[in-house]
C-alpha cells in the first residue's frame, strides 16, 4: 500500500507572498491585485441615470484592454440578533397592532432567511500581470507592480463615472482576510 503524502495548505496555494496594496505574488512568478468595488444601487436610479450608467460601464469595459476577473461573493446574513431585539421590544409593547405587525415582520424575516434571500454581496475585480522574463526579477517585479497600480487607477477612474467606488487594500491583514473568505466560501456553500 502506498503511503499518502500529506501536503500543507501553503504548498497547495499558488501564493508565494503577499505584498501591500492588494498585490499578491504567485508561485508562477505572476502577480494579481485584488480591488474591492462598492457598487451603487442601480435599481434606485431613474431611467435616464440607468442609461448613463450603462454607457459609462461600456466605456469602462472598452478602456480596460487587459484581463480582469469580476468576482461576486454572497454571504448569508445572520439575522438572529435583529430578531432577538425585536422580541425584546415586544415584551414592553402594549399596542396590539404593533405586536401583530412585529410578529408578522419576524415571520417574514424567518421566511426570507430560509429562502436564502437575505444575503450581502461583496464585489471584487482581480487583475493579473505575468513576469515573463525571470532574469532581472527585481526590476521586472517593480515594473509589474507599477503596471498593476496603473490598471487599478484606470479601473477606479472608469468605475467612478458609473457611480461605483473602487478601493485597494492597505494592509497584508486585509488581503489575508479576503483570501480566507474566498477559500471559506466553499465551506459556506456546502453548509447550506
Amino acid at each position: 500500500m502506498k503511503e499518502q503524502q500529506i501536503s500543507s495548505v501553503q504548498e497547495w496555494l499558488p501564493i508565494e507572498k503577499i505584498l501591500e496594496k492588494g498585490i499578491i505574488k504567485l508561485k508562477d512568478n505572476s502577480y494579481i491585485k485584488i480591488i474591492k468595488i462598492i457598487p451603487i444601487n442601480y435599481n434606485l436610479k431613474s431611467e435616464l441615470e440607468k442609461e448613463a450608467i450603462l454607457n459609462s460601464y461600456k466605456i469602462f469595459l472598452k478602456t480596460c484592454n487587459f484581463d480582469i476577473q469580476i468576482l461576486i461573493q454572497s454571504n448569508k446574513e445572520d439575522l438572529s440578533k435583529h430578531i432577538f431585539n425585536i422580541k425584546k421590544q415586544l415584551e414592553k409593547e402594549k399596542n396590539e397592532n404593533i405586536i401583530n405587525l412585529s410578529k408578522n415582520y419576524i415571520e417574514f424575516i424567518h421566511k426570507t432567511n430560509k429562502e436564502k434571500k437575505s444575503s450581502s454581496k461583496n464585489f471584487y475585480i482581480i487583475i493579473k500581470n505575468s513576469n515573463k522574463n525571470k532574469k532581472e526579477n527585481i526590476i521586472n517585479d517593480e515594473i509589474i507592480i507599477q503596471d498593476l497600480n496603473e490598471k487599478y487607477f484606470k479601473i477606479k477612474e472608469c468605475l467612478s463615472r458609473c457611480g461605483n467606488v473602487a478601493q485597494e487594500y492597505d494592509t497584508k491583514g486585509e488581503i489575508i482576510n479576503i483570501l480566507s473568505s474566498f477559500l471559506n466560501a466553499r465551506n459556506y456553500i456546502n453548509s447550506n
